[in-house]
């Protein structure tokens, strides 16, 4: 199955790009870092803060998603039109598990599709978005780098996304086995959206006092 099968399917009309939960009808907002600011004096960065982040959505991610899933695992690259093309090894390789040959046979399955720049900006006809998916299980990826990367976009912190040339990649965990859709865009927060309010009220329930706001039909 590819992605954009499956999201005709089940999440119609639905684009890869933030902020998902806006798009869709049911959904959680979360607030990340428990309102601990990024620096501390003399513009130091308070670690304290990234580990409250790193755990919090680690612990999310463990709700929504067991290690024998179906995923897709998607990924927005940003580049200018005139740039090659983004390699796709600097975008998976390092959060795969795998190792030899099985890993690169999961390489050799991400499939790879160009769209227009997303996003307004000055000359935006100038760039354009390589998107990458691949079909894989959590326990096929070093799934706590992956979080700590999603949320260290605007920091000096590892590990980060490589890759990208324009603006950071956006990454998003499609769970095709609990039709759910988890994206963190930042140390901010992060946004759950699902088919059914009843697959994520658990979510809810448990970590109210992280909510932004949530929507269930």
């Amino acid at each position: 199955m590819k992605i954009m099968e499956y999201m005709k399917e089940r999440f119609q009309n639905l684009e890869f790009i933030p902020s998902i939960y806006n798009q869709w009808g049911i959904g959680i907002h979360f607030c990340l870092g428990e309102n601990i600011y990024q620096l501390k004096e003399k513009e130091e960065l308070n670690l304290k803060r990234f580990q409250v982040v790193y755990e919090q959505i680690t612990i999310i991610f463990n709700e929504l998603f067991e290690q024998n899933d179906d995923i897709f695992l998607v990924t927005n690259m940003y580049k200018h039109k005139k740039e090659k093309c983004i390699r796709k090894l600097k975008v998976y390789q390092p959060f795969l598990k795998c190792k030899n040959q099985k890993c690169k046979n999961h390489l050799n399955q991400i499939l790879v599709k160009t769209y227009p720049y997303p996003f307004e900006i000055n000359k935006a006809e100038e760039y354009e978005m390589q998107q990458f998916s691949l079909l894989c299980k959590p326990r096929d990826l070093r799934v706590t780098e992956l979080l700590k990367a999603a949320s260290n976009e605007d920091f000096p912190l590892k590990p980060k996304f490589g890759g990208y040339s324009t603006d950071y990649p956006d990454v998003f965990f499609v769970n095709i086995t609990k039709d759910n859709i988890f994206f963190i865009y930042d140390d901010r927060g992060c946004e759950v959206i699902a088919l059914d309010f009843k697959r994520i009220r658990h979510l809810y329930e448990k970590y109210h006092d992280w909510v932004e706001e949530y929507k269930c039909m």
